[in-house]
């Protein structure tokens, strides 16, 4: 499962409003090879589930991800930052044995 926080949705929730997306748009959490740890995340929306897709409803956010990505997301909880050490979405992944300094990729 993926899991949501409360800012990550109240974020997700301002985004999809502010691009006047309706409700069948989802939160698309999938991964991609890149990034100087090797992996890096990528989040999208998407108003379409493809057959082996993975859905996910945290908080009233839908995830959507494909199987490959779960494998490495299964367990993970995105968060949303908006301090002074960096802002935007992060992944909490307990897959990833070790992540860049900016957060936005890992390996496993």
């Amino acid at each position: 499962m993926i899991t949501v926080s409360d800012k990550a949705k109240e974020k997700v929730e301002r985004l999809m409003h502010d691009a006047e997306l309706d409700a069948t748009y989802r939160l698309r959490a999938s991964v991609a090879g890149g990034g100087c740890s090797g992996l890096s995340y990528k989040l999208d929306f998407d108003n379409e589930v493809k057959p082996m897709d993975q859905e996910f409803e945290d908080k009233g956010v839908k995830v959507v991800v494909d199987m490959k990505s779960f494998l490495y997301l299964a367990g993970t909880e995105l968060d949303f930052s908006d301090g002074l050490n960096g802002k935007g979405f992060y992944f909490d992944n307990p897959n990833a044995s070790r992540t860049c300094g900016c957060g936005e990729s890992f390996s496993v």
